[in-house]
């Protein structure tokens, strides 16, 4: 997964400012922000350092550079948004304009990442989902096509701007940087300082850097708001940065951690070094003296110190057996941990420079105190309190919630897969950790649903996804990766949290008010994941991929490869591309051969055969150019692979390691996944109307919603408007050709 981040430092408070939040003009909060704070905080918000690596992005430093940007920037836009709002409030009345007559009055729209229909349909026929149940009863439940690849950025991505990827530009988590080959995030750009002031032994940057959102196209709730329509949009994937519109909106997926990763753990342990882990952990050998240890939390680079040095926060464990404790010291402050036990969410601060301060929340397990000690510390999320860089729009959203609410994790992927699948963590820890993000974004919704009075508030829960992944393999008998593990009471996790999805839904059909649509949708489905195929492998054993010499394959993100001589490659879960004369850096393709090769390869690829398990592992291969067209086609990959159900990308291809067998079992806890053929994977769409919908797509949401508030949708929207039958059997949100065909039909 890439790895990235942007900066900031921490800044309290100083003028009042009253935030209306509520939609309706009937709550209101008072933060205070210090002037004093303000001039520093001009000096860091212009902070970036140069790349640290190629794939990991520009740097962890940067976030020692910008939680000031955050503030500055709230009190500029809050003095900014009092003269627009009252500018715009004298233009419509001047111009006599009015909002569009609007066919609902509130449309509530619950995303429940990766929920699976062919699971829906058996909780529903066993009687575990009653609210679903009753659901389709009185309004609708079908399938809901999803996007071509079958992955959630893509799809998410899909879903608010109503387009397929050729005009969103969002085709995986990854692209590839033409010039080096080696990965970066496809969602997110970020700008470099490269000229600085030196004060003493501090850096103080000469400009500021740009960080932006690589999704093309509107989102729906932009057009709402332009229409004057309030929308509340939270954690819907490839909202990072958070998009600018008349609304809030708090961040998802690709917000990374305080090290400007996707999530990275912490294990400090006693136990000596067992090689590095594969994904997002560090370890972190401690001595004991007795019954303390001492050492240090790892936190980002320093931007404001020359060589980028890694800021560190001293760390005292003294060992209390007799009651099986721990008592860390961390900035001053005594916190105890119990063995086996999750803490709740701790401070940690980081001293940057004087009068800078970084601020980020974790969370602490002793997983052992006996022989050994170990000591299991979360991704270290920016603080929502104090946000190390912008996550919400307004800026201020994100700490209103956390005054409102408690902290809360703030990482885009927040559950921490990467523990549970180096077996750091447990089961448990696991889904503690899942059930609790899922109450935090309860909160934050329900919350949002009782202060909307008009407009639309939108919420994606993760839980599904996350925990299909990780729990798939006590779905099915024989799940290579469950060999040698005894579920235990964890065997019907994945049952349970879909009866926790629908007592959630049961919660908001209570909360319907007249002139509410209800829409409840995932993005794709699921299927186990038993064996990982590494294309690469294939690529080179097929003569389209070469090794340099003297090389073996087993260096990760294709350092191995010699350009000269390979014509294609995979980077990312879902796609091939090829090395394009005047595209990559050392292309050999040229642009004429492109379609002939393209056919080649789909050719080998289509009903690809697993030759140990005698069975088909890549469905088809598909070529975008056929799929859709658009203005960002050639940005995504050239291929787009297919695979059968229980096949995947596996670990090595995703991480660009050549050697090793084609096909290989897949043994890690991540043993459910969707990057497959999206015709095996479509996702649930629920709705509490009727609709006129016979095979939707999850393009046709962007279209519907704004239909449903009577605003034309824009021409660039690919995706089809379907109409909401009302309880009277009228019809909400026909265009002129449906009401004609429907009068026809008549």
């Amino acid at each position: 997964m890439a790895r990235f981040l942007y900066v900031t430092g921490r800044v309290r408070a100083a003028c009042r400012i009253d935030i209306d939040l509520s939609g309706g003009g009937s709550s209101s909060r008072m933060f205070h922000i210090m002037p004093s704070a303000v001039i520093r905080a001009f000096l860091l918000i212009v902070t970036l350092p140069a790349r640290a690596d190629a794939y990991i992005g520009p740097g962890a430093g940067f976030a020692a550079l910008s939680s000031f940007l955050v503030v500055f920037t709230t009190i500029l836009i809050a003095i900014a948004s009092i003269f627009a709002w009252t500018f715009r409030t004298l233009w419509r009345i001047a111009r006599n304009q009015k909002p569009p007559r609007a066919l609902v009055k509130r449309l509530i729209i619950v995303g429940f990442d990766g929920q699976d229909p062919k699971l829906t349909d058996r909780f529903m026929r066993a009687g575990d989902l009653p609210n679903f149940s009753k659901l389709a009863e009185s309004g609708s439940y079908t399938r809901l096509k999803t996007t071509y690849p079958s992955i959630s950025p893509a799809a998410w991505s899909s879903f608010s701007t109503g387009v397929h990827p050729a005009r969103h530009n969002i085709f995986d988590f990854l692209d590839r940087d033409r010039r080096t080959y080696l990965p970066i995030l496809s969602s997110t750009q970020i700008g470099q300082v490269e000229r600085f002031f030196k004060i003493g032994g501090y850096l103080i940057p000469r400009h500021r850097p740009e960080i932006r959102l690589l999704r093309k196209s509107k989102p729906f709730w932009t057009v709402l708001g332009e229409h004057r329509i309030r929308s509340i949009v939270l954690r819907v994937p490839i909202t990072f940065p958070p998009d600018r519109f008349y609304g809030a909106e708090l961040s998802a997926m690709c917000v990374p951690d305080l090290l400007g990763t996707q999530g990275t753990f912490l294990l400090f342990t006693t136990r000596p070094a067992n090689g590095r882990f594969k994904e997002g952990g560090r370890r972190i050998e401690v001595r004991r003296d007795g019954d303390r240890i001492q050492t240090a939390i790892q936190g980002p680079e320093n931007a404001f110190v020359a060589g980028n040095p890694t800021l560190t926060i001293p760390m005292t464990l003294n060992i209390d057996r007799a009651s099986r404790r721990v008592h860390a010291s961390i900035n001053d402050t005594i916190i105890h941990l119990e063995e086996g036990k999750l803490s709740d969410w701790i401070t940690l601060t980081f001293k940057a420079a004087p009068g800078v301060k970084i601020s980020g929340i974790a969370r602490f397990q002793v997983l052992e105190m006996r022989e050994h000690f170990s000591l299991y510390v979360s991704p270290v999320n920016l603080d929502p309190d104090n946000p190390a860089m912008p996550i919400s729009h307004p800026p201020y959203y994100a700490t209103y919630l956390a005054k409102r609410l408690g902290a809360y994790s703030t990482l885009g992927l927040a559950e921490d897969t990467w523990a549970l699948n180096e077996s750091v963590t447990s089961d448990a820890t696991f889904l503690e950790q899942a059930y609790d993000i899922d109450r935090e974004r309860q909160s934050m919704f329900f919350s949002a649903l009782d202060r909307l009075r008009r407009g639309t508030v939108i919420c994606v829960f993760d839980a599904t996804d996350r925990i299909q992944h990780m729990f798939w393999r006590y779905l099915e008998d024989g799940d290579p990766a469950a060999q040698g593990h005894d579920p235990g009471e964890h065997k019907h996790a994945i049952r349970e949290l879909y009866k926790s999805n629908d007592a959630l839904i049961g919660r908001v059909m209570k909360k319907l008010q007249p002139g509410d649509v209800l829409m409840v949708l995932s993005d794709h489905g699921f299927s186990s994941f038993r064996r990982g195929v590494n294309l690469n492998a294939w690529l080179q054993r097929e003569g389209y991929l070469v090794l340099r010499a003297g090389t073996d394959g087993r260096s990760e993100w294709l350092r191995d490869v010699d350009w000269s001589k390979s014509r294609a490659y995979c980077v990312g879960l879902t796609g091939m591309f090829f090395n394009v004369r005047g595209r990559e850096e050392q292309g050999i393709v040229a642009p004429a051969d492109v379609a002939a090769l393209k056919a080649e390869i789909i050719a080998k690829l289509t009903g690809l055969q697993d030759g140990e398990k005698g069975q088909i592992a890549i469905r088809e291969a598909f070529d975008p150019a056929k799929l859709y067209s658009g203005p960002y086609l050639e940005n995504g990959p050239d291929l787009l692979i297919g695979y059968n159900a229980g096949y995947r990308t596996s670990w090595d291809c995703a991480t660009g390691i050549v050697s090793g067998p084609a096909f290989e079992d897949n043994v890690k806890a991540w043993s459910g996944d969707h990057c497959i053929d999206p015709r095996l994977v479509p996702g649930v769409f629920f709705c509490s109307h009727k609709v006129d919908a016979d095979e939707p797509h999850i393009i046709d949401l962007a279209p519907t919603a704004l239909r449903l508030f009577g605003i034309e949708p824009p021409a660039y929207m690919e995706g089809k408007a379907f109409a909401v039958r009302t309880t009277g059997n009228g019809l909400l949100g026909l265009d002129r050709e449906q009401s004609a065909r429907l009068a026809a039909a008549s």
